[in-house]
């Protein structure tokens, strides 16, 4: 099959337009303002990190005050996942509504295209009559970078982009002599202007759908920024680790060093929701907050079906439409946002999207489990970065996570889960400590370059850390069982567990059956889609 054959295949045009009324009538119609304006927050690399999470492990040592009280006043979702933990892919199927692998080259980080066929709520939000527009990162790297959101038009970065590098620009600005409260409050209010701008392009009455991408959580940021700038102490997580990492004085910098970037996020938020407030425009404001999956640069993190790497922060508030004051533990997967949107705009949803809105859960009054079908969550992945490993080979993967347990598949555990380990086998070859720290393609390239990464490669042969190597960089069995409520860290592999040989055959036939039914290529034909032309080099 050809490259476009497979492409206009994969995305079930006819299925997704089925039954769809044509919002075309309302583009050049002024718009009721009861419709509500969607605010959409979504940072580059956040997962689970807010304190309003965790009284203990390391979010024990992070203050989020913006955060906590937005998740207190409105809803907070304890159990919302990504379909891929790898940027492009998780975007590719929250903007589409879908499972990240029925989204052609969308499924893939680097190389990926987007396929213009495949419906997405932006542009379906602005052909309703909605002002649609973006700052910073949408859908990236791939090509087009700004699909699929309309395009440069819709983008609104004029004011300055030093925000997506928050602690390099605010470093700069206290040595030339701010304090890094004015450093924080001159880069923050360029923010705001670019928000502004959107806004004034508005015409009168017409709703918003707006997205704001932050990409400062993503690396690099500057070592010891968390301490200089929002005064955090690394020796705060001292004991409050995840059990699998090193529990060391470089870890932890790099982890507040991180947690800085987060208090920017927060900070941000604030300034948004009281501009909101200051137009009278957040009671009549879906806003949303949420980010793309975990965090950079530490094993078992990005890139991975563990916790770490799916499960991100939600949060929402819509005044008079969604009672506050709730936590909800039902399982949402991010890709369930698009068709929540669309429902929050009384649009119709496309057929072929397999998110299930959730605005059953954000009218409801109730706190807790409430939907008994949303007892999982599917998760996935197929290719991160290109040169990860020889030929452009993915590492496929396949996840259901339920209360209990967590399933994994691996299609492939003869690969390196992280990327080819270059250059480790040979002292002569080994790449500099340095070198780890700063170029992410240097070995394990699906592990993006840290302090975190460096230290471990340089102590991998150290008795002390064997454990916490084998558990973040070493190959994989066929089958990964977690029982979570004895292993919450998901350290523990039981699929070779006579005791849980039922438990792994019913997730297994679960996860199979699911992918099955949406048409994942990893479980048609040969299996072999994702692992050919144009998804891998020639």
């Amino acid at each position: 099959m050809s490259r476009r054959g497979f492409l206009k295949g994969a995305t079930l045009t006819a299925a997704c337009m089925a039954g769809m009324q044509t919002g075309a009538a309302l583009a050049d119609a002024v718009v009721e303002k009861s419709r509500p304006n969607i605010f959409f927050f979504f940072a580059d690399d956040w997962g689970r990190y807010a304190s309003v999470y965790d009284s203990l492990g390391p979010n024990s040592a992070l203050k989020t005050p913006v955060m906590d009280r937005f998740a207190r006043e409105g809803i907070r979702f304890n159990n919302a996942h990504v379909t891929a933990p790898s940027c492009t892919p998780c975007r590719s199927s929250l903007l589409s509504g879908q499972y990240f692998y029925r989204t052609g080259l969308g499924a893939i980080l680097q190389g990926a295209q987007w396929d213009e066929t495949i419906p997405s709520y932006p542009l379906l939000l602005g052909k309703a009559g909605y002002h649609i527009g973006y700052t910073y990162k949408v859908w990236s790297p791939g090509s087009p970078i700004d699909a699929p959101y309309g395009g440069k038009a819709r983008e609104y970065a004029k004011a300055g982009r030093r925000f997506c590098t928050f602690s390099q620009n605010a470093t700069k600005l206290v040595q030339a002599g701010k304090s890094p409260e004015e450093a924080k409050q001159e880069i923050c209010a360029e923010t705001l202007q670019n928000f502004e701008a959107f806004l004034a392009d508005r015409q009168p009455g017409r709703p918003f759908c707006y997205w704001f991408g932050p990409t400062n959580t993503h690396r690099k940021w500057i070592q010891g920024s968390g301490k200089a700038l929002w005064g955090l102490d690394p020796d705060d997580l001292q004991g409050r680790m995840p059990k699998f990492l090193p529990d060391v004085p470089e870890i932890r910098e790099d982890m507040c060093d991180y947690f800085g970037e987060v208090l920017a996020l927060d900070r941000m938020l604030g300034l948004f929701l009281q501009k909101l407030e200051a137009m009278g425009e957040r009671d009549n404001t879906l806003i949303v907050v949420s980010g793309d999956h975990g965090i950079p640069g530490f094993p078992r993190g990005k890139c991975n079906l563990y916790d770490l790497g799916t499960q991100v922060s939600l949060f929402a508030q819509w005044a008079g439409k969604a009672p506050g004051g709730r936590v909800v533990e039902d399982f949402v997967n991010l890709m369930d946002l698009a068709p929540t949107f669309l429902d929050a705009a009384g649009e119709p949803v496309p057929g072929c999207m397999t998110g299930r809105s959730i605005m059953p859960l954000l009218v409801s009054k109730k706190n807790g489990w409430l939907d008994p079908t949303r007892d999982h969550v599917v998760t996935g992945r197929e290719r991160h970065v290109a040169r990860a490993r020889e030929g452009s080979l993915p590492y496929p993967q396949r996840a259901i996570r339920t209360r209990d347990f967590l399933y994994i598949r691996n299609f492939a555990p003869d690969r390196w889960p992280m990327g080819t380990p270059t250059g480790l086998d040979d002292p002569a070859t080994e790449p500099a400590f340095e070198r780890v720290w700063d170029d992410t393609f240097v070995c394990f390239s699906d592990l993006d370059a840290s302090p975190t990464k460096a230290w471990m490669v340089k102590h991998r042969h150290e008795p002390q850390w064997q454990e916490d190597w084998r558990l973040g960089f070493a190959k994989r069995p066929a089958e990964e069982l977690y029982d979570l409520r004895h292993d919450p860290d998901q350290m523990h592999n039981v699929a070779d567990d006579p005791a849980y040989a039922k438990t792994r055959a019913d997730l297994s036939k679960r996860l199979m059956d699911t992918l099955r039914a949406t048409g994942d290529p990893r479980v048609q034909g040969d299996g072999l889609t994702f692992e050919r032309p144009p998804f891998v080099s020639e």
